[in-house]
């Protein structure tokens, strides 16, 4: 048992249970857990939240626990799955700033274990080889109001089960011909407990065993028995695998001894990270790629791990960003502005500040000699960050600046240069353009201009006013030729993959622009790999696959500016610096909240109330805390538990849902009463609605009260898993889509992806994901 005062903050609702797990002295004093990618795709910004969260659990509990984390490959699908896709992962995790030391391991290493798993489930009567097609598995599925009809191979006998695993396993078999299934409940309210499948047939060279196994786990029997073969104390997933728990619950409380049972590995889920103006599916990157509306896996512009390391993006700022993102249960877009906030709070203290101009026009000084140059010591930091350093950068006849900071007809609040008006050049002289020279079609070529000798530094002029505008230049006999990649947001909506169209109409045409600029010289003095502020500019490196130092290439990592907010400002960093810091005082005033107890409060017979809600019924702490220190929602608790007997999912609807919905509204004026809240946990507990579909329902009820079974019936809610439906609805999306299912049926199969799409809208989102995908592939194989 961990002392409680030497144990990290309960930060997120994880931690508070490791904590919890700790206090009790469950696990042994272990917390084990691990990160289990599929090497089907290069890792993406949604995968580095699970690998914080992860790795960072193993390193923050490692001086008052016994841990590790596992890095662990679920290749379970030889046809998607490449030697180049670990690859890829290992160097991302190792780039993040993690090690899995020596726990490395591969699901498919465990072949042989999961076949001796099965053999003991179908010795105990857990399990059987059903010998249906898939077609006839997924139609006696049954539906959410009806049950399942069971298999007529389901009570053969253990002697012919075990007989035809085997043959299976010694590849005897087609693809399909035989399947392994889970013998549980085929009236289970559950769709995911109706005998589940486990094993299935399938012919193909996989890259780590070649050609020598086809006897394949699905996900819910690979899962737990990897954890438990791993000795994993805390499963880590999102929570598209909620429901799945049911039946990794189920798996291992048969595969495993009895005196395990309490030791053994439990999963909790939560929150996936979407962020905004991008995708994070590997299906749908992988389309970009294959598409070449990206240049590969490794294009800055993309949001995989390869391509933000490419653009520049310090791991630094992943994980600040990922750590201010937090851990939670609830689902949500993040803005995509937030993430490059990250970015620019990492590299506004290291990365040292430089002149570079991106779309240079050229300036003559015409009282300036053309003999000179003079050479001047600038500093590498503004006053407000704590770095010291300076670097030498000439300064003659002839400069560039940027083609923006020119206007020959300037608005009002134009402070920058235009005819007759004066500006400052950053840290040197005050000029003043006297004559614009222009090109033979018009357009501007050169400005001359004269300086005011007198002004060097940040001299004021000793006649007429002090310029209000600041510009940067670089000197155009010593400055450094470069290509500028300035990278945009890859989409232009923030949901690309969240309306009726096909994704892809949504990219931005104007992600990758390409300028000829020119840098001062001082860059060759550092390594190429440093960062720098090109000042008024963005954050840029160079590029480190196409960068020489014959011909410099610098990507633009991040701007100074958000192009897309409403106002167009420029950021102000010491703003954000200063939120910053008050949102980490927030979280270190969280975080002392989090190691109070949040019974301390309460009277003793409401922590006796408590203790039954936390130990007996499996409340977390500050739920069962918030429960029994507040006597109606108490009382609300207890009647909803009356009408349908799950606290935990119950308790969490109240906590996460419905206290945050009625603010300071009384219990008694709501527009429906406990049952009718209790209805629809039960609704969405049982899979009969999706969870988006009960917080719409949520909000219909707050607004306006109501049945939410009543609702359901009303706005076709639920869930549809019912072939014959499911096959209709695909019909009608291929025939609305005749040339996208020309392209399928020609070889296009990431189309896929777009008719999944259409099927989702048209059925409201309620279609089982699995049976829908069945069904588009039935109909699109109908020539």
């Amino acid at each position: 048992m961990s002392d409680d005062s030497a144990l990290p903050p309960a930060t997120n609702f994880i931690r508070e249970i490791i904590n919890d797990d700790l206090r009790a002295g469950r696990h042994g004093n272990r917390v084990v857990t691990r990160f289990p990618p599929e090497p089907n795709g290069y890792p993406h910004l949604g995968h580095a939240k699970s690998i914080c969260l992860n790795f960072g659990i193993a390193e923050d509990y490692a001086d008052v626990a016994d841990t590790r984390c596992h890095l662990r490959f679920d290749d379970t699908n030889p046809e998607t799955e490449s030697e180049e896709y670990v690859n890829a992962i290992k160097e991302a995790v190792q780039w993040l700033g993690y090690d899995w030391d020596a726990h490395c391991y591969h699901a498919a290493d465990y072949f042989e274990q999961f076949y001796d798993f099965a053999v003991q489930l179908v010795e105990q009567g857990d399990a059987y080889v059903d010998s249906q097609t898939e077609e006839e598995i997924r139609e006696h599925r049954g539906t959410v109001n009806e049950p399942g009809t069971p298999s007529p191979y389901r009570d053969r006998s253990v002697e012919e089960n075990l007989d035809l695993l085997q043959r299976m396993r010694e590849g005897e078999f087609d693809d399909g011909e035989h399947v392994l299934r889970a013998k549980i409940d085929m009236a289970s309210p559950h769709m995911i407990m109706r005998d589940p499948l486990l094993l299935r047939i399938k012919h193909a060279h996989h890259y780590r065993r070649g050609d020598d196994w086809c006897l394949y786990p699905m996900y819910d029997f690979a899962h737990p028995l990897e954890d438990a073969i791993e000795d994993i104390t805390h499963s880590l997933c999102t929570l598209e695998f909620d429901n799945n728990r049911r039946v990794y619950d189920w798996l291992l409380e048969r595969c495993l001894p009895e005196e395990e049972h309490e030791s053994r590995p439990h999963q909790y889920e939560f929150s996936r990270l979407n962020v905004g103006y991008t995708v994070m599916s590997k299906r749908k990157l992988l389309q970009l790629v294959e598409r070449g509306d990206v240049a590969g896996w490794d294009d800055p512009r993309l949001p995989t791990l390869a391509g933000l390391r490419r653009r520049g993006v310090p791991p630094a700022a992943i994980r600040a960003f990922c750590d201010d993102v937090g851990v939670t249960r609830t689902e949500s877009r993040v803005q995509i502005s937030r993430f490059e906030h990250a970015i620019r709070d990492t590299l506004n203290t290291t990365a040292p500040r430089v002149m570079a101009v991106v779309d240079p026009l050229k300036v003559v000084l015409t009282n300036y000699s053309a003999d000179d140059t003079t050479w001047m010591d600038l500093p590498s930091w503004p006053h407000d960050i704590d770095n010291e350093g300076s670097r030498r950068v000439p300064f003659s006849r002839t400069l560039y600046i940027e083609r923006d900071d020119f206007r020959e007809d300037p608005p009002e609040d134009f402070y920058r240069l235009s005819p007759g008006t004066a500006v400052r050049l950053r840290n040197s002289y005050v000029i003043t353009c006297e004559r614009v020279v222009r090109n033979d079609d018009g357009t501007v070529k050169e400005l001359h201009c004269t300086y005011d000798p007198t002004t060097k530094g940040n001299v004021d002029p000793v006649d007429g006013p002090t310029p209000k505008g600041v510009i940067h230049w670089v000197d155009a006999q010593a400055g450094i030729p470069f290509e500028a990649r300035l990278y945009d947001r890859l989409f232009t909506v923030p949901a690309p993959d969240g309306g009726d169209e096909d994704f892809k109409t949504h990219l931005n045409p104007d992600s990758l622009q390409v300028h000829e600029g020119v840098v001062e010289p001082s860059i060759l003095d550092n390594p190429d790999t440093q960062r720098y502020q090109f000042e008024r500019v963005g954050y840029f490196w160079q590029d480190p696959e196409d960068s020489t130092r014959d011909a410099l290439v610098f990507n633009q990592i991040v701007p100074l500016r958000d192009r897309w907010a409403d106002d167009g400002d420029t950021v102000d960093l010491e703003a954000e610096r200063k939120a910053k810091e008050k949102a980490k005082r927030k979280q270190r005033e969280r975080s002392i909240a989090a190691q109070r107890d949040p019974a301390e409060q309460l009277s003793e017979a409401e922590r006796a109330v408590y203790e039954q809600y936390h130990r007996e019924l499996g409340l977390t702490r500050d739920g069962a805390a918030l429960l029994a220190g507040d006597e109606p929602l108490r009382t609300f608790f207890q009647t909803a538990l009356d009408h349908y007997d799950a606290p935990q999912a119950i308790a969490n609807w109240i906590v996460n849902e419905l206290q945050a919905a009625r603010k300071d509204q009384s219990l008694i004026d709501l527009p429906f009463d406990a049952a009718q809240f209790a209805d629809l946990v039960r609704l969405v507990d049982t899979e009969v609605i999706t969870n988006r579909a009960a917080r719409d329902i949520f909000g219909r009820m707050m607004a306006e009260g109501g049945d939410p079974a009543a609702i359901v019936e009303e706005e076709g809610l639920e869930q549809i898993d019912d072939a014959d439906a499911l096959r209709e609805a695909a019909q009608q999306v291929i025939d609305d889509n005749p040339d996208e299912a020309t392209r399928f049926r020609n070889g296009e199969q990431q189309l896929m992806g777009f008719f999944m799409g259409q099927i989702m809208r048209a059925t409201n989102g309620s279609a089982d994901p699995q049976e829908a995908q069945a069904a588009l592939r039935e109909v699109l194989s109908d020539a």
